[in-house]
């Protein structure tokens, strides 16, 4: 019986021919996320606007928070982003997650727009006018914010309604973005 207690198992061991053998370990698989290296985001985001918002229910107020978020990857990439969350940190980073999925194409000819277009979303109307190189981004809020994402260098911008509500004038930025056509 002392012999028997001495002997070590051995069925877990490689064995020499046909017999069990354990694969060696990678990096990175197993638990979830553990050793995984994390893609670096090639995406820039901003903070465009927050806001407090209350829904009056029977029971009282309910407090969230609204933000709104620009994404883009200074390529010609841009997206917008809206979302609501129990504090702040919450609804900016489910905006982000927003933003990146509701990217749209911008048409950049030599660091600006091809051509002269005007949009209205909601009750923001808006003018985009290209601009030669070396004159800047003349335009202002949204507008600027979502032109320096996408990587445009050189426009001219007017909001000709008086909305000065942000996230109209973003939408409608986006909108004139669609708008845009590759000159032949």
């Amino acid at each position: 019986m002392a012999e028997e207690i001495k002997q070590k198992d051995t069925s877990a061991e490689p064995a020499k021919e046909g017999g069990f053998q354990r694969r060696p370990r990678r990096p990175g698989f197993g638990r979830a996320g553990v050793g995984r290296a994390a893609a670096r985001d090639e995406f820039e985001s901003k903070l465009l606007d927050l806001a407090r918002v209350t829904r009056v229910t029977g029971g009282g107020k309910r407090l969230r928070f609204r933000a709104v978020v620009i994404a883009g990857n200074k390529k010609g990439k841009v997206g917008i982003g809206i979302d609501k969350g129990r504090d702040v940190s919450q609804a900016i980073e489910k905006a982000t997650r927003m933003a990146k999925k509701n990217l749209i194409e911008v048409v950049i000819v030599n660091e600006t727009i091809p051509h002269e277009v005007q949009a209205k979303s909601g009750p923001a109307r808006l003018l985009l006018k290209p601009q030669k190189k070396g004159r800047g981004l003349v335009a202002g809020g949204a507008v600027r914010t979502i032109c320096e994402l996408a990587g445009i260098k050189n426009i001219s911008s007017k909001i000709l309604s008086g909305s000065k509500n942000k996230l109209n004038n973003a939408r409608v930025t986006m909108e004139a973005f669609k708008k845009l056509k590759e000159k032949k």
